[in-house]
């Protein structure tokens, strides 16, 4: 019996009355009978069971001219065959009876023919040339066309909407061209389509495989290809896809705005044709979002229209940027606000039956949408859309705004699982923009901080001309501890500073304005710069042992700061400097060259235990000093030395102004998106006049002091300043007096006419005098009380050879001196 399974077909002739007149060697082979056996007796002879109903009219024929008959086997055993009646016509036109073929069913080409016409899979073959030799009836429902509308003809000119790719931006490849590749290499091709099927506005996508038929000599006589429809995989792997995109694109600044408009692009076109994102103001300041109640007059809840992007932009431009837009009670945009919930729009009704209108393979079944949706509002139709979800943008509790993702050229309803996608995308931008919302209010108070604390304008002084800038970092990076001062010294000398906090946000911005006030305080006692480094340096090291971490404490990081001090006297027209691990100034002289600095950067402040050294340079009239912290030179593009040889060159501009020079020096030197603060200070030196400035040797000898006082007044009416003449008369003879009797030689009078009259008595003794209160018969002990009530300020400034003490006093109105 095995051999029975490729025998041939099995032919017989029967008469009209039913008899069996003709038997071929087929049916022989096939059943076992002779000729001899069958010839002159009735067909139904042959068959294991009775008859079916019609077969002795039609021998199988009936309304089906092929059917499965259980034949008898001449060893007696039952075969099933699929029978054919095929009638027999004479020249007149009399039936002469049936031509009767029977083929064994199992054997390949009859089970593979009901195989290929049942399989749920879409199958055809096709010429070489692409024309229909055969589909199935899958196939057939798919392209909306029967296998006898299409034989013969041309696939292009059956199928033209597969000539074309419906998504372009994806390179898909036109299922026509890859026919005909196929056919052209004869090489196999598997490949996923995306079309629309005929009757259909939805797209579908089908896993299909291409493949050439070949003859026994290897020649390619036809193309066959199948494919089934993987539309619910395939657009959940899209899905997959979209949010992947959206957690590596969605959230890279911390900036309010730039995060909006990542959720606006990345749906697009992949999901939606039109995205909008509108938010609070209050959001977009970094304060805290208001209750949904804030709304405007009517009800209406007006948000700010943060981003806006659409497929058709060339024809449909955003509006720009923070553009009011108010939502009206009723709306989507406000329910969704009020109820928390998010709400799908679509303008067409449910299809026939109830059941939902959407393509084969999506989430047709209603009961995946969450109650109330999807709403059937047919006046989206009117904005031209074919649907609409609107989400609430919701993070850690708190409501910050809406976004819609609307359809608008696509025939495709959104779908329930649309929905989630959509509330997904959202939700992942929400915390990204809570988190920009909340960088900006810490930054905001960082820099409102530190801008307290920094110089709100340079103090008036005479010493050296200048010009300042502080740029905090870009949006991307938090505020750091950058700062510079300009802070007026005794003798008409000015010191100039500038420091860099390691760290950022507020705690560099808290440490910088510790540092900045410890400075000040450093410099009103006269220090030299390395003696005022070496106690600043101390101070950061006691700050930083209080400040011990504790629970959630988080210590402020002065420990590792740079700062750079620098005193510059116009009189002698010496700068002196020292640095705690800060870039040197940059010194331009008046004929543009690169000034040397002969010193080396100290240690940061910190470190404790290593010395810091002062240098001391002359300086020409006119130089420039640049002083700078490194956010101004920290560049991708270039090194340190190739930043400060560029900052020379920039500085060695030509400009009467330093204000301009400032801009200058800012707009060559930083790039657009800046990772680090950067301050620059410019000063450009000046010389005071030595006609302003006049010193005596003093004898340490009472007697000598009528003789100054004289030299004094005589100076002082000199210079014009008659009605200061009485004041100095007593402050000299004070100062002068005490300097012979608790000073040591030698002694020196010097008067400075600056911005205020400034008179300095020098000695070489190491003992500061104090104010102290004078008993009602104490002989002496009011002298600089005296001095201190009727000055501008006093003080004492320590040298290397002694100390000096000084007062000021304002100029009245001068004469033409």
């Amino acid at each position: 019996m095995a051999g029975r399974q490729d025998a041939p077909t099995a032919v017989a002739v029967v008469g009209p009355d039913g008899v069996v007149s003709g038997w071929s060697e087929g049916a022989r082979l096939l059943l076992g009978w002779t000729a001899q056996d069958t010839v002159g007796r009735p067909v139904t002879d042959l068959l294991a069971d009775p008859p079916p109903p019609g077969f002795a009219e039609g021998y199988g024929a009936g309304p089906d001219p092929t059917g499965i008959i259980h034949l008898r086997h001449r060893d007696g055993s039952t075969l099933d065959a699929v029978v054919a009646a095929h009638p027999l016509f004479g020249t007149d036109g009399r039936a002469l009876g049936h031509v009767v073929t029977a083929q064994r069913w199992g054997r390949r080409p009859v089970i593979a023919d009901r195989a290929f016409e049942q399989s749920p899979f879409a199958l055809g073959v096709y010429d070489p040339d692409l024309r229909f030799l055969w589909i199935n009836a899958s196939s057939a429902r798919v392209i909306a066309h029967t296998e006898d509308q299409v034989l013969g003809r041309k696939y292009r000119e059956v199928l033209p909407e597969f000539d074309r790719t419906l998504f372009p931006e994806r390179d898909d490849k036109p299922y026509t061209d890859a026919l005909a590749q196929v056919a052209r290499t004869g090489e196999p091709m598997r490949l996923i389509t995306v079309f629309q099927p005929r009757g259909s506005n939805y797209a579908n996508a089908w896993a299909t495989s291409i493949w050439p038929v070949r003859d026994a000599e290897g020649r390619v006589r036809a193309i066959a290809n199948w494919g089934f429809d993987m539309s619910a995989e395939y657009w959940a792997r899209q899905r997959l896809l979209l949010l992947n995109k959206a957690s590596a694109g969605i959230g890279r600044t911390l900036d309010v705005i730039g995060t909006a408009q990542e959720l606006a692009e990345i749906p697009v076109p992949g999901f939606a044709d039109l995205v909008t994102v509108d938010l609070f103001d209050e959001v977009l300041r970094g304060e805290e979002p208001p209750s949904v109640s804030a709304s405007g007059p009517g009800g209406t809840i007006v948000l700010s229209r943060a981003a806006r992007h659409s497929a058709n932009e060339d024809t449909d431009p955003a509006p720009g940027p923070t553009t009011p837009v108010g939502h009206t009670p009723g709306s989507a945009a406000a329910r969704c606000m009020a109820t928390g919930r998010s709400t799908a729009e679509l303008a067409a009704e449910p299809g026939e039956g109830g059941e939902w209108a959407f393509g084969p393979g999506l989430a047709a079944d209603p009961a995946h949408w969450p109650p109330d949706n999807p709403v059937i509002n047919e006046s989206i139709a009117a904005e031209g859309l074919t649907g609409r979800i609107t989400v609430p943008l919701r993070a850690r509790g708190a409501l910050l705004g809406v976004v819609a993702f609307s359809r608008l050229d696509r025939p495709e309803a959104f779908t329930a699982d649309d929905l989630i996608l959509a509330e997904e995308l959202t939700a992942k931008a929400a915390v990204a923009i809570d988190n920009a919302r909340r960088y900006a209010r810490e930054r905001t108070t960082a820099l409102t901080l530190q801008r307290s604390l920094l110089p709100q304008g340079l103090p008036k002084q005479e010493a050296v001309e200048v010009a300042s800038r502080y740029l905090p970092a870009g949006t991307g990076a938090e505020v750091s501890g950058d700062w510079f001062d300009v802070i007026p010294l005794s003798g008409a000398r000015v010191a100039l500073v500038v420091g860099d906090v390691v760290g950022h946000g507020l705690h560099a911005s808290a440490s910088m304005g510790r540092l900045r006030t410890a400075v000040r305080t450093l410099a009103d006692v006269d220090l030299p710069p390395d003696e005022l480094l070496t106690h600043l340096d101390d101070l950061v090291l006691h700050i930083a042992s209080d400040l011990q971490a504790t629970g959630d404490f988080q210590p402020t990081g002065e420990s590792g700061s740079t700062c750079l001090y620098t005193v510059y006297d116009p009189v002698s027209r010496r700068l002196t400097l020292a640095s705690a691990g800060h870039p040197l100034p940059l010194i331009t002289s008046p004929d543009g060259t690169r000034a040397p600095v002969p010193a080396h950067p100290g240690p940061p402040l910190g470190i404790g235990g290593l010395p810091f050294e002062a240098t001391e340079l002359e300086l020409p009239e006119g130089s420039l000093l640049t002083l700078y912290t490194d956010g101004l030179l920290e560049s991708r593009e270039r090194d340190v030395d190739e930043g400060i040889a560029e900052l020379h060159r920039v500085v060695n501009r030509s400009t009467t102004s330093l204000e301009a020079l400032c801009d200058t020096v800012i707009d060559a030197m930083l790039p657009e998106r800046r990772t680090d603060d950067a301050a620059l200070l410019l000063a450009r030196t000046r010389a005071l006049d030595p006609r302003h400035v006049a010193g005596w040797d003093i004898e340490p000898d009472t007697a000598q002091v009528p003789r100054v006082r004289k030299f004094a007044v005589d100076q002082v009416d000199a210079w014009g300043l008659e009605e200061a003449a009485f004041v100095t008369e007593l402050v000299v003879s004070e100062l002068v007096t005490n300097a012979i009797r608790y000073g040591e030689p030698p002694i020196k009078l010097r008067l400075i006419r600056d911005t205020s009259l400034i008179c300095e008595v020098s000695d070489a003794s190491n003992t500061s005098p104090h104010l102290r209160r004078a008993r009602a018969f104490d002989e002496g002990g009011r002298g600089l009380l005296l001095v201190a009530q009727l000055t501008q300020g006093w003080g004492t400034r320590h040298t290397t050879n002694g100390k000096t003490i000084w007062c000021a006093q304002p100029l009245p109105e001068a004469g033409p001196h």
